[in-house]
């Protein structure tokens, strides 16, 4: 077998390539997880961007496989700097908030919350103003913080920030 990294590489960057493959037969043989995991610290931007896709995939088909991984999503993987790493970062604190102890909780809302004040990529913005919107509906400290933000990106020029910023800022009035 190939090695995963090496899989995730190639192609058209903003194709999946092999990922499909690669995120069945993780599934398949659980075992395989921590290569895949590690392939967040390739040098390779496209193998990060599939490896994000890939850990979405998997967490949504079982997510007891990222359990184990929480705290290294919040220690390392929240350190890298790529928009695709940071959107399903948000994405993934989403899907696990069940699972998150406090504290890891509370470090998951610091990152998102650094990102939604300092990022730029709109993907990066929508997925983070997504995750903090439904927390914050049972957090008021989260939201007291979370209106401002929102309506600031109300007046974002690109469609899909702005908008987003407005239904989720019109859900939490």
């Amino acid at each position: 077998m190939k090695n995963i990294e090496e899989r995730l590489k190639g192609g058209h960057p903003n194709s999946l390539g092999n990922t499909i493959e690669v995120v069945e037969e993780v599934l398949t043989s659980p075992d395989l997880f921590d290569e895949l995991f590690n392939c967040y610290f390739s040098d390779d931007e496209v193998v990060r961007l599939r490896t994000s896709n890939a850990m979405k995939r998997i967490c949504k088909a079982d997510k007891s496989l990222l359990l184990p991984y929480i705290d290294r999503l919040l220690e390392e993987v929240a350190n890298i700097d790529q928009a695709s790493t940071q959107w399903t970062l948000s994405q993934l604190f989403g899907l696990l908030e069940k699972d998150m102890s406090v504290s890891q909780i509370d470090r998951s809302r610091e990152i998102m919350k650094g990102n939604l004040e300092h990022h730029t990529d709109w993907i990066v913005l929508n997925a983070t103003m997504d995750t903090l919107g439904r927390w914050s509906k049972e957090d008021q400290e989260l939201k007291r913080w979370l209106i401002p933000n929102l309506e600031r990106l109300t007046n974002d020029g690109r469609k899909s920030v702005a908008g987003r910023a407005k239904k989720i800022l019109a859900s939490l009035l």
